[in-house]
């Protein structure tokens, strides 16, 4: 095989491959913020229950006094 063959081909395998290692990168950051706004809403959700939760227990023991 002629240096210039062997040349070509590893050009074009890095033309495939480097595309493809940055769609993947990207795709994945996609992921990784769309996880991230998922788990900030369920830990305001837990927030607002714990709020709940504790007005509703300062309730039950001003009842009690």
């Amino acid at each position: 095989m002629d240096w210039v063959q062997v040349l070509v081909m590893i050009v074009a395998n890095l033309g495939i491959i480097i595309p493809m290692i940055l769609w993947f990168r990207s795709e994945s950051r996609a992921d990784m913020r769309e996880f991230s706004a998922e788990i900030r809403s369920w830990k305001n959700e837990i927030n607002k229950e714990i709020k709940d939760f504790h007005g509703r227990l300062c309730a039950i023991e001003e009842g009690r006094k």
